[in-house]
């Protein structure tokens, strides 16, 4: 099973950036290949983050849900991440 996560950015900010990171390196630590994820510019998607509920970001959707409307810590992201994937690490 995967997932499909979005993760909400405005250009040049510097704690969406640090979100990437982090949703990076987990992806690759806990389910590589079952995880796909994508980078949503607000500006350019305004209407789709709209939708979701976005309102500030870094935002992080999981499977179309906003899961996290501000940064979460990396243990909160992956805790969700693992809780979805069926407690695999």
């Amino acid at each position: 099973m995967a997932i499909e996560i979005e993760i909400f950015a405005s250009p040049g900010c510097t704690k969406c950036g640090h979100a990437k990171d982090v949703l990076r390196r987990l992806v690759d630590e806990v389910g590589a290949g079952r995880i796909h994820w994508r980078e949503v510019n607000v500006l350019e998607e305004l209407d789709h983050a709209v939708e979701v509920g976005v309102l500030t970001t870094p935002a992080i959707a999981i499977d179309g849900v906003l899961v996290f409307a501000g940064l979460p810590r990396a243990a909160q992201l992956r805790g969700e991440l693992e809780r979805r994937l069926g407690g695999a690490a």
